[in-house]
């Protein structure tokens, strides 16, 4: 075994998994990473990657359809080519996937390409899915980093297959459907509901809760979410649990309860996006004393420990919110605590969460709700895109910022921006929130103009009575 005794092994090979090998072997550890699937996990082959490249497709195609007869440009009849979409979205995935070879290749780490399981605190048994013998039986490592993700979630009962999708499937699936049902209004429900309304399909979004991102934003932004997927004639059915479905010949019959008010929905084809599990159910866990919490997710300490010594977890296994820079975030941190040059602890809402439907959603920290719930007087800012005069003139009127902060020393605790480039415009508050910035200082630091971004400082200004613009 003595080729095969690492410093580190890291178990998936997703943006947690892999940036933590490499920042390992930055702290001269020896490190393996181990992937069953294709390097980069979920988010590069099957998640934030591919599906972005097909919402970039379907923005274009707004761009390209009603969006230019506004700007006067007169366009002939517009096609496309569905087929060809879904081929970019893969190629997208692709070429990053062979990225991240070449990363973990240029920082000497080994790539194991296996499944792997505990035979013990220190050892793991590899295993391949083609058949075909590992390059070795097992190996050895001090320390063993666990970066598995998650996978989609189905009712019970439910079986993939014949129109009925999840994300994962959605991703690959090159015929356009005439109709949608998209069970689940959260970020993949929406941002698929979005990309199948772009071109031509009939979406219905059936959400159990009574707004849309449920335990993600802000009330306000959940509604001018509501309003622009209903003018963009999407019919959005809240407050409605799913109760089953039935194939119907070539088309699916989901039977929905409200209030004990049965509604049935027709469509050609059902994406269900009902959340994620963790993937924690099939190294073994128990064999070694790892305690699993509700959900499946990993126990973990402020060092990312686990129940069992030198054994580690991060990313979407171990706890919300599941998103791939907060796993990266995770990943870097954890080694560099192995490595004793980092202090324990990990802050959670200093991690922004993104949605790139159209308009976008981006959120940081608490909302203006959480935190008069949690006791703390805030004061709030807000400030609307269509006060803003970039905005204006790329006609991007959708949406707003709103700022939260602490009334006593205005340090901002939150922000909730709703609009087109959100997810980015949001980087910039979470630097804020890293160096603790108030209200004041955002409103004091001086931005181009104009720019969608001076949206941010108008709200800091808003917040303290000062709004200029609006």
């Amino acid at each position: 075994m003595a080729n095969n005794r690492y410093d580190l092994a890291v178990i998936g090979s997703g943006p947690g998994g892999y940036e933590a090998a490499i920042r390992a072997s930055q702290l001269k550890m020896r490190v393996c990473v181990i992937e069953r699937d294709r390097p980069g996990g979920v988010c590069l082959n099957w998640g934030c990657i591919p599906s972005k490249a097909l919402l970039n497709s379907a923005e274009t195609m707004e761009i390209i359809g009603a969006a230019a007869r506004e700007h006067g440009i007169q366009t002939g009849e517009v096609r496309f080519d569905f087929k060809r979409i879904i081929q970019r979205s893969r190629e997208a995935a692709e070429k990053l996937s062979r990225g991240v070879r070449f990363l973990l290749r240029k920082n000497n780490i080994e790539l194991i390409e296996a499944s792997a399981a505990f035979d013990g605190p220190q050892r793991l048994t590899l295993t391949r899915s083609d058949g075909n013998a590992p390059s070795a039986p097992a190996v050895e490592a001090e320390r063993i980093l666990i970066a598995t993700g998650s996978r989609e979630r189905l009712f019970a009962g439910m079986r993939i297959g014949d129109g009925m999708l999840t994300s994962r499937e959605a991703l690959v699936y090159d015929q356009l459907p005439e109709s949608v049902a998209v069970i689940g209004a959260g970020a993949v429900g929406l941002e698929f509901g979005y990309f199948y309304q772009a071109f031509g399909a009939r979406v219905t979004i059936i959400e159990l809760e009574k707004q849309m991102l449920p335990g993600v934003c802000d009330a306000e932004v959940a509604e001018e979410l509501r309003r622009a997927f209903v003018k963009r004639k999407v019919d959005v059915l809240l407050g409605h649990g799913y109760k089953s479905a039935a194939r119907h010949g070539d088309r699916w019959s989901v039977a929905l309860d409200n209030n004990s008010q049965g509604k049935t929905v027709e469509a050609e084809m059902v994406l269900v996006a009902v959340g994620r599990t963790p993937n924690s159910d099939s190294l073994g866990l128990e064999k070694i004393g790892v305690e699993l919490e509700r959900g499946g997710f990993i126990r973990i300490d402020e060092y990312f420990r686990t129940t069992r010594d030198g054994i580690y977890a991060i990313g979407d296994v171990i706890r919300p919110p599941l998103l791939a820079h907060k796993a990266s975030a995770e990943g870097i941190a954890a080694v560099e605590m192995m490595a004793g040059v980092r202090e324990p602890g990990f802050d959670l809402m200093n991690i922004p969460g993104c949605v790139y439907c159209q308009p976008e959603v981006a959120t940081i920290g608490m909302t203006e709700a959480a935190a008069k719930a949690a006791g703390i007087e805030v004061k709030v800012g807000k400030f609307p895109f269509r006060a803003n005069g970039k905005a204006v003139a790329v006609n991007h009127v959708e949406g707003f910022v709103k700022l939260v902060a602490g009334r006593k020393y205005g340090e901002v605790i939150g922000c909730q921006i709703i609009g087109h480039g959100a997810t980015d415009m949001i980087s910039e508050v979470a630097l804020g929130k890293t160096l603790e910035a108030t209200t004041l200082e955002f409103g004091r630091t001086v931005h181009p103009h104009p720019t969608i971004s001076e949206a941010i400082m108008e709200a800091a200004l808003a917040a303290d009575g000062e709004a200029i613009n609006f």
